[in-house]
């Protein structure tokens, strides 16, 4: 079966090249022009990858993203936006996207990146299986994750990063690993995404973010995932 593409982009013309060369690489396509039925129709899905314009009408491409992981959505979003400062991409990522690309940009690159997002959400994680720790609680069976009891809302890639350090506990994985690993990059990337999404796991998971005692930083090499 084709992986279906929710593709959310109000510029008519755009919509209509990216639908169609997306469609000609085997995606199943569906297209709307605006925030309120992005949030319909991804919420009554499934879909395989969303696609979000920051700058649609109604309610923009973060408020999107924000309520589709307040609503449990974990399909992988990928943001376009035409801003380019490092506060704005921060802020998507922070809302639970998975990715971002800039415009304007190559349709080549906005292929290699949806290819990575279906490649990580289908290849993490590897077992099936219930973790703990602290106060958390991750089931990779059910795809659920807990804190005290009460569920916990994650994004694609932060669930996907979470089971990749859960399941190599006390290991050092390097940056370089985890962007290969988790976002499909496959050379050397100057991006800060890794860092933004352990920042938002340890918020949501640490009981102290600022001094965290599982989702470590080990500096100069990577990061860790401490049990104890």
């Amino acid at each position: 079966m084709n992986p279906k593409l929710l593709l959310v982009e109000d510029e008519p013309s755009l919509a209509l090249v990216l639908a169609d060369r997306l469609e000609r690489e085997g995606y199943s396509v569906v297209s709307v022009d605006n925030g309120n039925t992005a949030i319909t129709t991804a919420l009554r899905g499934p879909f395989d990858v969303l696609v979000l314009d920051v700058m649609i009408p109604g309610r923009n491409g973060f408020e999107v993203c924000r309520e589709l992981r307040s609503q449990g959505s974990n399909v992988p979003i990928l943001m376009l936006t035409a801003r380019g400062e490092v506060r704005d991409r921060v802020a998507g990522l922070k809302t639970g996207a998975d990715d971002y690309l800039t415009k304007p940009f190559d349709t080549t690159e906005l292929l290699a990146r949806i290819e990575a997002l279906l490649r990580r959400s289908k290849g993490v994680p590897a077992s099936s299986a219930v973790y703990q720790f602290a106060r958390v609680q991750v089931n990779t069976r059910r795809r659920e994750v807990s804190r005290d009891g009460e569920s916990v809302t994650l994004s694609a890639k932060e669930y996907q990063l979470l089971c990749y350090l859960l399941e190599r506990p006390g290991l050092v994985v390097s940056r370089d690993e985890l962007l290969e690993q988790v976002w499909g990059y496959r050379a050397a990337t100057n991006t800060r995404t890794v860092d933004v999404h352990l920042a938002q796991l340890r918020s949501k998971l640490e009981q102290d973010p600022k001094q965290p005692r599982h989702l470590l930083t080990v500096h100069g090499s990577g990061y860790k995932f401490v049990k104890d």
